[in-house]
């Protein structure tokens, strides 16, 4: 059953604590994140700390009690800057000392990229989604704070980035895209297309462009403009989105395809075929009688949190609170699992915590949350 906020608020405190420390009593101002978000570089993960900036935001809007007005707003711009200091820098050894990644300055920090933050040398490298959903958290960071050099470092990242996760096709267009670079943006480490990778970026890029053309005098107009055009290319060319029965890539589906849901007809499309791969699962599947112990909490919970976010949109009253049940049975099943889990040794722990976090309540990833959405451009898929 759906928890109430005063019920709710603990378990979402204690996910995040195990990760951050005593987050409701220690001073903002100078806190600095414990490296315990997952990883063995300092104990960063991209992901994890992700959804954790994302989770202090939805505390900024929702505690009704914080220490400071603006108490988890600085939680969540401090985290950030331990992030961009760690992941936007090399690794360090013991012959050399940490530098901006290849492309990056002390007036450009992130036209580097950043890294994922894996544990050796030889597993880290630059994911494309990992950096499309950091590329949402500075754009929400600015939607709360109202200080728009946060998403233009998020305008910054992606013109760093892009272009290295694309293969020029005929007449130097760029036609295919890869999801993993190595931590110089110079290798292909993973040559597939990621299934919703074109998707994220298209979406991503124009919610940043939308902020950066509200709130930049003037200066935004047009901004990632040309990268817009060439997921839309991709897009196009592939036709439509596939609907996959993996729950994490099931609910990112869901979260990415709400921010224009009532909008735009390829996100109509999209969220219903995808609204009823989660009435099959749940109901025709029976998915959640499926042994637990065969299953990742952390993927379940992002299916939660795509689902919330569809069913706060979703017109049909009696269809949005069938998907609020499902949603609430996921958190249900594995909540007498996270009550008493505390950072440990288990690698998934810190992401597992977090995106808990967000099952209970996505807030930060929906759309609305914090008031009216810029308006941009109207675009046509399929």
């Amino acid at each position: 059953m759906p928890l109430p906020l005063p019920t709710l608020l603990p378990h979402l405190l204690h996910a995040q604590e195990t990760l951050y420390g005593p987050i409701t009593t220690i001073p903002a101002t100078t806190w600095t994140p414990p490296p315990q978000s997952g990883g063995g570089d300092q104990g960063r993960y991209l992901w994890t700390d992700a959804i954790g900036v994302l989770n202090f935001l939805t505390l900024h809007r929702i505690h009704p009690h914080p220490p400071t007005p603006t108490h988890y707003l600085t939680l969540a711009t401090r985290l950030i800057t331990t992030v961009h200091a760690t992941l936007g820098r090399t690794r360090p050894s013991s012959t050399c000392t940490p530098a901006y990644l290849p492309g990056a300055s002390p007036t450009h920090p992130l036209s580097g990229g950043l890294r994922i933050g894996k544990p050796s040398p030889d597993s880290d490298g630059q994911y494309h989604h990992y950096l499309t959903l950091w590329m949402f958290v500075l754009n929400r960071t600015s939607v709360v704070s109202g200080e728009a050099g946060w998403n233009e470092l998020a305008v910054e990242l992606g013109r760093g980035v892009h272009p290295r996760f694309f293969l020029g096709g005929e007449e130097g267009k760029r036609e295919r895209m890869v999801w993993k670079m190595d931590v110089n943006l110079e290798r292909v480490l993973v040559g597939s297309e990621g299934n919703l990778d074109p998707l994220d970026g298209w979406v991503v890029f124009r919610l940043v462009q939308g902020f950066q053309e509200s709130n930049g005098d003037g200066k935004g107009k047009g901004v990632l403009e040309e990268e817009i055009e060439d997921y839309a290319r991709i897009l196009k060319r592939k036709g439509r989105q596939r609907i996959v029965d993996d729950m994490l890539d099931l609910g990112m589906t869901l979260w990415t395809a709400h921010w224009f849901l009532g909008r735009e007809e390829w996100a109509d499309e999209l969220v219903e075929r995808g609204v009823k791969r989660v009435y099959n699962l749940f109901e025709k599947d029976r998915y959640l009688d499926q042994d637990i112990r065969h299953r990742l909490a952390f993927r379940e919970f992002g299916a939660a949190m795509g689902i919330r976010c569809v069913a706060e949109q979703e017109a049909d009253k009696d269809r949005a609170v069938d998907l609020k049940v499902f949603a609430d049975r996921i958190v249900d099943c594995w909540r007498p699992y996270m009550a008493g889990a505390d950072g440990g040794e288990d690698e998934l722990t810190p992401i597992t915590q977090v995106m808990y976090a967000s099952a209970l309540m996505p807030g930060a990833f929906q759309r609305g949350f914090f008031g009216p959405e810029p308006v941009v451009p109207e675009w046509s898929l399929y």
